[in-house]
């Protein structure tokens, strides 16, 4: 009777240890499994005017959205800082969802908001014809399992015409 028992405690404890050991194995494997993605490259290639009120200015941007990985991915959103000549200049969400496939391409329109001040601050001394710097930084909002991060963030900064914000829609 005593060998009965004592086989029984001994294969519970070995059916417990064999358990643990493969959900810590999985567990584990799942970490190293899961996909470092690379920072999206964004630019900035379009800026409109589309509404002044009288503390307000609406904007409708576009970003270029650059898939720098050999994975597709899949956005759910985005969210945005853009500054303007090193100065605050808009910041905006968008729940636009789009397919990036890999090493591609797509365009990503949204809707910016700024303080009417910040948009004269932002272009003040700049003459028409002038270029203005910009950098944006913000997060890729992504779909995605357990292996798939659920944002990623990214920070560029690049050249725009002027011409484009004195143009309105």
């Amino acid at each position: 009777m005593e060998i009965n028992l004592i086989l029984r405690k001994f294969f519970k404890n070995i059916n417990y240890f064999n358990s643990l050991f493969i959900l810590i194995s999985i567990s584990f494997g799942c970490a190293t499994i899961s996909k470092d993605l690379e920072p999206p490259r964004v630019h900035v290639i379009d800026i409109q005017v589309q509404e002044v009120r009288a503390l307000e200015a609406v904007l409708r941007i576009e970003l270029r959205v650059m898939n720098v990985n050999d994975i597709e991915v899949d956005i759910k959103g985005i969210d945005c800082e853009l500054e303007i000549n090193g100065k605050h200049f808009a910041s905006g969400v968008t729940d636009q969802k789009t397919k990036i496939p890999a090493y591609g391409t797509t365009v990503v329109p949204m809707v910016v908001y700024s303080s009417v001040l910040d948009v004269v601050r932002g272009v003040l001394g700049v003459k028409e014809k002038e270029k203005i710097e910009y950098k944006i930084a913000g997060r890729l909002h992504l779909e995605g399992d357990l292996l798939v991060p659920s944002s990623i963030r990214f920070q560029s900064e690049g050249e725009l015409s002027l011409e484009g914000l004195i143009q309105t829609q």
